[in-house]
């Protein structure tokens, strides 16, 4: 038996990067993975990795910053496989600036896709963990929820919503069985860092000098985040909620 065998679980994000992983990593483990991505191709690449593995999934394609296509997937999840017992709030956007010159445009995208995508998911997600008796949510914050970092105001603001609002979820469910927790990694070797890394002098020079601010001398992998994924979602963190994992390499530690 894997370690989440036969739970529902949707991933967000699930065509790349951490999101990908941890939908790989759920599915070796036992869950039936509803990979959720906006980019449609992604989701279905992610899909036929599992399923040539061995796994179940399925593709799930929305805009996470519509609350319309956030309710549908949730609807479809359950009408399709009967419950939804993860759910992986991980897609995300990190569009850095100097503020002064950030526009409307890169506010609004990195609030809705990065917070309110969160918040959708986990109110449609709710009643039916509610119905079944228990459910598990893990957030992807950042570390930049914690600390933050030149060019990243709008970026830090997101993900430090993201640690409040799994606070207060924890909250308000916890004697209801649903448990929810978050993720704050550190600098991870994904897409997602590059356009920071080009603020920074560039991704060669990051890594070169990463040791100056993630004392583990190295940038983290997206196995290594979606292992810390698996755990939360699993009955083998039943006493965590409301808990603020730090994967970071010692970023935060100093």
């Amino acid at each position: 038996m894997g370690r989440v065998e036969g739970k529902v679980a949707l991933v967000t994000g699930a065509g790349s990067g951490i999101g990908a992983a941890s939908a790989i990593r759920l599915a070796e483990e036992g869950a039936i993975v509803y990979c959720g991505d906006i980019n449609r191709d992604s989701a279905a690449a992610t899909v036929v990795e599992i399923l040539s593995a061995g796994g179940k999934a399925f593709a799930a394609p929305l805009d996470i910053s519509s609350s319309s296509e956030c309710d549908a997937v949730i609807a479809k999840i359950v009408a399709e496989s009967g419950k939804i017992d993860i759910l992986v709030n991980n897609a995300g956007v990190n569009l850095p600036s100097v503020f002064h010159e950030t526009t409307n445009e890169a506010i609004d995208k990195t609030l809705n896709v990065n917070v309110k995508g969160a918040m959708y998911l986990t109110r449609a997600s709710l009643p039916h963990m509610l119905a079944a008796g228990g459910g598990s949510i893990v957030n992807m914050s950042s570390v930049n929820g914690i600390v933050s970092e030149p060019f990243l105001s709008v970026y830090s603001a997101s993900k430090g919503a993201i640690v409040m609002f799994t606070k207060g979820i924890a909250l308000d469910y916890a004697k209801k069985g649903i448990r929810c927790n978050a993720i704050c990694p550190g600098w991870v070797d994904t897409p997602i860092n590059y356009a920071h890394a080009e603020m920074l002098g560039g991704l060669d020079h990051v890594y070169k000098t990463i040791d100056s601010f993630q004392p583990i001398g190295r940038p983290g992998t997206s196995r290594e985040i979606a292992n810390v994924v698996l755990f939360l979602a699993s009955d083998e963190s039943s006493f965590m909620t409301g808990s603020i994992v730090s994967a970071d390499g010692g970023m935060t530690a100093q």
